[in-house]
């Protein structure tokens, strides 16, 4: 449609006010989205913005806006990235537009040019710079917060919310959200606590997305033109069900006829309507890699000889640095002739290196078909023309679950590649747990809300008392989003408890009676009522069971007092306790909803008036100001922060070796997928340090649960003896020939001692050169060459 003369007229007076938005798309072969371009201007006019689009849409562009933005002004600006992978991606990507020379990498493991005016990091990095480094951030003019949503995320969300809340107010913030049903609410709040900030939303893909259930053989839409379920979906499932007849007691039990395909003929059909390349979700990292050797079994390849060279050169120089007497271990032969087929796994318990190689060929499109867990979600950026779910629960770090509407949106969203494919394809395979109706109420939701996962942390309140005293701290965390959220419900229940209380007073009207006080004949009434129901009940724990004989002569004493009463005597007695009754129902209702109202009103402060606490009661605060316990326990941003600051100010480490203190700080860090052993296997030299590190947990828990705090993480020592030999120089072969844990797995807990090592160096001098040296024993071999792409 063609604009009016007035209406270009308006155009160009817009795009004229945006010169630096012009400059920037100019820059770009395809024209931008509006909400893109919306972005962009809120962002020159000098306001934070929150975009919310679906994955694929192109958010980063408005984050690289702020990159340009920073250069055009001689500002610096922050990349946050939530996981190391997105980081180091990100740091590529900008470093060929803005030069290696203006961007910087930092992340847990690597530091690269970290002064520069681009500066690409994991969110924790930016949040230990605010507590630690804040001349870090004095030239600091934007932060893009890229996957912002994950401040939902119970085990690290709350760092989002640490940086939102205490980053200086004249630093523009640019959050983006994949899309989010309460992206207005959080806009709200981030109004609140930012300043002037806008929120852009988008619900459109780029790229539209198609559903469809794998039943059998037949591959069918999952919905036809109108929204609703495909009736031939509906019928087919009706049709396979069959019941086998059985005894009056068990009433038989319903099978299906429907044959499920096989995982190679799954590929094929995949293969056949060209939906290839495609993701294919399985949820367990075993079921990956035995998805993959089941292919090679059944010598299933899809890529072509000259696709096979590039893979093999790829390969060689990825791997260039690793051990030739690993590769064994790692199981290189098999991964390699995968990746040759154009099949691959992703999954955490992969070695880095390995999944950076997958990440890179399946971006190039030479690899056609990825088994994944849903870490391949985090925002990585490995789009596919169709995604396929074989089953539909997942496990969550705690146990297995449904996955939710806003997951399944997350990982559906993966299908379709902007500027290749004209349109995407998401694949259920049909089950008797997972059917049509199923599939279509997780692809048809759209209420999937941002729900905040904030609680204050000792590190946290020990850095926060540091800066601002105790109450501004206590006074900033009101201001968090988990409390905003709180502070929102209780409107809610402010609203229904002023409905109740008119609702008791009309009531209390309507009841009254004309011979005298019935709210106290009624007293008596409830009384006796009461009375009966505790005669008839079992006593409480702690409690007393009360004499029958007693109960009796109170409920005689009422009944004779009812009798007595003016009101006993009105023809209306009844009508009258009709509404007194339902009054006192209102009454009980109300209560309980003054006491939810009172459990939400400031959570937040009052979890830090717990913390803190229990850090004066162990000398970590004395008034407004931290001791020299305090000051260390600002340095340990650790899951186990207290307990590896107690451990440290009770010389638990003072005796160590080097390897003992590896396999100490395992326990720490550790955490087992699958059951615990019940005796992990603990060198000599650690069995009394261990003991000292349990009891000292124990201690603490006590003194949590006494506050009502959620106790910290039992210490796991499963890995003890692998970490510990790992020190002391045994190969890799060695190690891992007699534990269970994934090579990728132990890498990362290898590299996460190793962070940890760093922040024991800061928090207590003393202990520096016994850090230093079990930082070097552990920083070799693989650990030291996956430190880069962890």
């Amino acid at each position: 449609m063609s604009l009016s003369p007035a209406e270009r007229l308006v155009a160009a007076k817009r795009r004229n006010k945006y010169p630096l938005t012009n400059e920037f798309t100019s820059r770009y072969e395809f024209p931008f989205d509006d909400f893109q371009t919306t972005s962009c201007q809120h962002v020159e006019d000098g306001k934070s913005v929150l975009v919310a689009a679906p994955t694929g849409a192109g958010k980063t562009i408005v984050g690289e806006f702020a990159a340009f933005m920073a250069e055009q002004k001689g500002e610096r600006c922050f990349y946050t990235t939530p996981i190391k992978a997105l980081s180091n991606q990100k740091f590529a990507e900008l470093c060929k537009v803005h030069g290696e020379a203006s961007v910087g990498l930092l992340t847990g493991d690597s530091s690269i040019n970290g002064d520069a005016p681009i500066v690409v990091m994991t969110t924790e990095v930016l949040r230990n710079m605010i507590y630690a480094r804040p001349e870090g951030i004095e030239n600091l003019g934007y932060v893009v917060m890229d996957e912002v949503h994950f401040l939902a995320d119970k085990f690290r969300g709350a760092v989002w919310e640490e940086i939102l809340i205490h980053l200086p107010e004249r630093i523009q913030v640019i959050s983006l959200s994949a899309t989010v049903s309460n992206a207005e609410e959080f806009g709200a709040w981030l109004k609140n606590v930012r300043g002037e900030t806008e929120v852009v939303l988008s619900e459109i893909r780029p790229v539209p997305l198609y559903q469809h259930i794998l039943i059998g053989n037949r591959l069918l839409d999952l919905f036809v033109d109108d929204g609703r379920v495909n009736p031939e979906l509906i019928r087919l499932e009706r049709s396979s069900a069959r019941r086998i007849p059985g005894n009056s007691r068990t009433g038989g039990r319903s099978f299906s006829s429907i044959k499920a395909p096989t995982r190679p003929e799954i590929i094929w059909k995949l293969h056949e309507r060209q939906y290839l390349p495609a993701i294919y979700f399985i949820f367990s990292r075993a079921g990956c890699d035995a998805a993959v050797s089941q292919c090679i079994r059944d010598g299933i390849s899809l890529t072509t000889s000259d696709e096979r060279e590039i893979i093999q050169s790829v390969i060689a120089r990825k791997t260039a640095e690793l051990p030739h007497e690993d590769f064994g271990i790692l199981g290189f032969h098999e991964w390699s002739q995968a990746l040759e087929r154009g099949i691959a796994s992703h999954h955490a318990g992969l070695l880095p290196m390995f999944k950076e190689t997958v990440e890179e060929l399946f971006q190039q499109g030479l690899i056609k078909l990825v088994f994944a867990t849903e870490t391949l979600a985090l925002g990585i950026n490995m789009p596919a023309r169709t995604v396929f779910l074989e089953k539909l629960i997942k496990w969550n770090g705690e146990s297995h679950v449904a996955v939710t509407p806003g997951e399944y949106t997350q990982l559906t969203g993966r299908a379709g590649r902007r500027g290749i494919d004209i349109e995407g394809n998401a694949v259920v395979l049909w089950s008797e747990q997972i059917d049509s109706s199923l599939a279509a109420g997780l692809a048809s939701t759209r209420t999937y809300p941002l729900k905040s996962s904030f609680s204050p942390t000792y590190n946290m309140s020990a850095n926060l008392i540091s800066r601002f005293g105790k109450e501004r701290a206590r006074k900033s965390l009101a201001a968090s989003f988990a409390q905003f959220q709180a502070d929102h419900s209780v409107s809610g229940l402010l609203k229904q408890i002023a409905k109740n209380e008119d609702a008791i007073s009309r009531i209390s009207g309507e009841g009254a009676c004309h011979l005298g006080d019935f709210s106290e004949y009624m007293a008596h009434r409830f009384a006796i009522k009461k009375l009966e129901q505790s005669a008839s009940q079992r006593p409480g724990r702690g409690e007393k069971r009360r004499n029958r004989r007693d109960i009796e002569e109170e409920i005689a004493f009422h009944r004779k007092a009812l009798k007595a009463h003016s009101c006993h005597q009105c023809p209306e007695r009844e009508s009258h306790a009709r509404h007194h009754e339902r009054g006192e129902r209102l009454l009980r209702e109300t209560e309980g909803l003054r006491s939810r109202m009172e459990n939400r009103t400031n959570v937040i402060p009052r979890t830090f008036d717990r913390v803190s606490s229990i850090l004066e009661e162990l000398g970590y605060v004395e008034g407004e100001k931290l001791t020299d316990k305090g000051v260390s326990l600002t340095r340990i941003y650790a899951e186990s922060d207290l307990l590896l600051t107690e451990m440290i100010f009770q010389d638990v480490f003072s005796a160590t070796s080097p390897a003992d203190l590896v396999g100490l700080l395992s326990g720490l860090i550790f955490e087992g997928r699958g059951e615990r052993s019940k005796i992990p296997r603990i060198p000599k030299s650690l069995e009394n340090p261990v003991k000292a590190c349990i009891s000292t947990w124990s201690k603490l828990v006590y003194l949590e649960e006494s506050e009502g705090l959620n106790p910290q993480r039992e210490p796991n020592f499963d890995l003890a003896w692998s970490s510990y030999r790992w020190a002391n120089g045994n190969s890799l072969h060695s190690i891992l020939r007699e534990t269970e844990i994934p090579v990728g797995d132990f890498v990362r807990n290898m590299r996460q001692i190793i962070d940890l090592l760093g922040q024991l160096m800061n928090a207590r001098s003393e202990l520096a050169t016994l850090a230093r040296e079990a930082m070097k024993r552990i920083d070799r071999g693989v650990v030291a060459y996956s430190a880069v792409v962890a």
